[in-house]
């Protein structure tokens, strides 16, 4: 197979999108729309691939990072001015070069890789992608000739009537032979309204050469979507989040309501797992089998383990193992590692702690920095006091303890393994191992208090 090569054009500055972000650096389904480009082309088994920067350069090489080389376009000229810059990278090399727009984030690895092997069988020293729009305005058009091979590429405002009614339309990505793309981008002019340097005038330069020119049809013309502007770029979350949910549920997993549940491309859910409506998977999530995630849940960059429940709660950055339930409304913060079987309840907070199995905490605690042992019982109310206004320190509660509702534990301290802390305490002093803390104030009775307070 011939070598293969990519240029991502993601050097304009997308004014239309009306925002400080960069335009390619918009997420669609939580990821940078270039990033969707590149982690697709990627899967073609490239030799290089050479993203264009210029607006924002420093902010897509650190999204991107090793994934791509880069070339700088300081000025953006054009497509063919863009694509130029990577001459210094490129053009000794021989094969095959896609150019693919970096705000294009549908287009698919199965597309491009289709659109290659027509470019390959053709013998064509360059192929367009091509898709049928049921409106086409604004759209360059393809035009056939008889024998049904292209005859020429034409602007819709050159188009005539007859040329307006084709519905075949241009959708900027490109195979290119590698050294006719670079040979022939010097001869490309800028004389045209916008004095700029367009790369589909290379395609005239071959044809006007005798050169082939061939064209793919997808039939799938959503995945052409170049967001330009915030509406397309909904549509594109809209198409995104329908391809991302319809590849999990033809993989077993049941979406109560996909119209309504979010999911990041990164995403691994097991079978006969079941999600809610109402819930934000994002990031790197891990989920196993015959899980559930009730609804409104929020996950982010976290493993959850096989026959677990989650309800309402929050998840961010942590491990959860296997028949644990978590929630309602309980939040696990990042740096959390939930053991097996474990109970996290509703209203209860866990930040940098963790949980060894068949331990809980069911209701209404704050649990941070934290090392939980095996078959802990925290009672209702109790808190790790962590903090004390400059430093963090940890509470450490061994195997089997039992804490008391209300309790509160002052770092740095230990509860000994089999210990128990009597309700309403608070324990500045480690405790041994099978003893009993009790640190309140004795209780005190006054008797005929209210009866006495009434006379007065």
């Amino acid at each position: 197979m011939d070598k293969r090569f990519a240029v991502v054009l993601a050097a304009g500055q997308g004014t239309r999108m009306k925002s400080k972000l960069y335009k390619v650096l918009h997420p669609v389904c939580g990821k940078p729309m270039v990033e969707h480009v590149v982690d697709e082309a990627l899967k073609l088994s490239l030799t290089k691939l050479v993203t264009i920067v210029g607006h924002g350069a420093e902010d897509v090489k650190k999204q991107l990072g090793k994934k791509s080389e880069y070339a700088l376009q300081a000025e953006q000229l054009g497509t063919a001015h863009a694509v130029k810059q990577a001459k210094s990278i490129l053009a000794d090399e021989k094969g095959t070069t896609i150019v693919i727009c970096g705000d294009t984030p549908l287009l698919t690895a199965e597309t491009m890789e289709a659109m290659l092997r027509e470019h390959q069988e053709k013998g064509a020293k360059v192929t367009i992608l091509t898709a049928v729009a049921e409106d086409p305005t604004g759209y360059g058009r393809i035009i056939r000739n008889e024998n049904g091979d292209v005859a020429k590429i034409v602007e819709h405002k050159d188009a005539t009537d007859e040329e307006r009614l084709v519905k075949e339309i241009n959708t900027g990505t490109y195979c290119f032979d590698n050294e006719a793309l670079f040979r022939t981008i010097e001869q490309v002019s800028n004389d045209n309204v916008q004095g700029e340097y367009y790369l589909p005038d290379v395609i005239e330069i071959l044809k006007n050469q005798g050169e082939t020119v061939a064209a793919y049809q997808t039939d799938n013309f959503q995945e052409t979507l170049g967001v330009n502007d915030r509406v397309a770029l909904s549509q594109a979350e809209r198409y995104m989040k329908r391809r991302i949910n319809k590849r999990h549920m033809q993989n077993g997993v049941s979406l109560i309501d996909p119209d309504h549940t979010y999911i990041s491309p990164e995403a691994v859910i097991g079978r006969d797992t079941v999600i809610y409506p109402g819930t934000v998977i994002k990031g790197r999530v891990v989920i196993g089998e015959d899980t559930v995630i009730g609804q409104n849940s929020e996950l982010e960059n976290s493993t959850i383990g096989s026959r677990t429940v989650i309800k309402q709660s929050v998840i961010v950055d942590s491990e959860i193992g296997d028949d644990v339930t978590i929630g309602p409304f309980a939040h696990i913060r990042p740096d959390s590692k939930i053991g097996n079987q474990v109970r996290i309840g509703n209203f209860v907070e866990v930040k940098k702690a963790q949980f060894g199995d068949r331990s809980k905490a069911s209701h209404l605690s704050y649990i941070g920095d934290a090392e939980i042992g095996t078959d802990v019982n925290l009672g209702c109310g109790s808190i790790t006091v962590n903090y004390d206004g400059k430093n963090k320190f940890m509470t450490k509660v061994e195997d089997g303890a039992f804490v008391g509702c209300n309790s509160n534990l002052i770092a740095p301290v230990t509860i000994g393994k089999g210990a128990y802390v009597a309700a309403g305490s608070t324990i500045t002093d480690d405790v041994p191992g099978q003893a009993l803390s009790i640190a309140r104030a004795r209780q005190v009775n006054k008797e005929d208090y209210a009866k006495n307070k009434h006379k007065k």
